[in-house]
């Protein structure tokens, strides 16, 4: 699984205000059974005020998005089915925001 690509959000309980998941765990740990994702959001579904360096826009495609990096979770890598896109091109937004989480900087 390339890093930082995005798949659907099969969660019908989140799915309409968390359409996609970016899995945000490194290529070199493939192996191992499970992966770290966070939720893309729609802007209109955020309820707290954002923390733009924590929340940064993503955009897929034409579709304005929020990461939400504050609600990472493991879940099996076998979820994870077909990307239908990759944030490499955001990659250095998405580790201030990891990084950001972790450390406060």
């Amino acid at each position: 699984m390339p890093y930082l690509d995005v798949y659907l959000n099969h969660d019908a309980r989140t799915a309409k205000s968390r359409p996609y998941v970016v899995d945000l765990q490194n290529d070199l740990l493939d192996d191992l059974p499970s992966t770290i994702i966070a939720p893309l959001a729609t802007p209109d579904s955020i309820e707290h005020k954002r923390i733009l360096r924590l929340n940064p826009d993503i955009r897929i495609n034409d579709t304005p998005l929020v990461l939400l990096t504050q609600d990472m979770a493991a879940i099996p890598r076998f979820a994870l089915k077909h990307p239908i896109a990759n944030l490499s091109a955001q990659r250095e937004n998405i580790l201030a925001a990891i990084d950001f989480l972790f450390s406060g900087f």
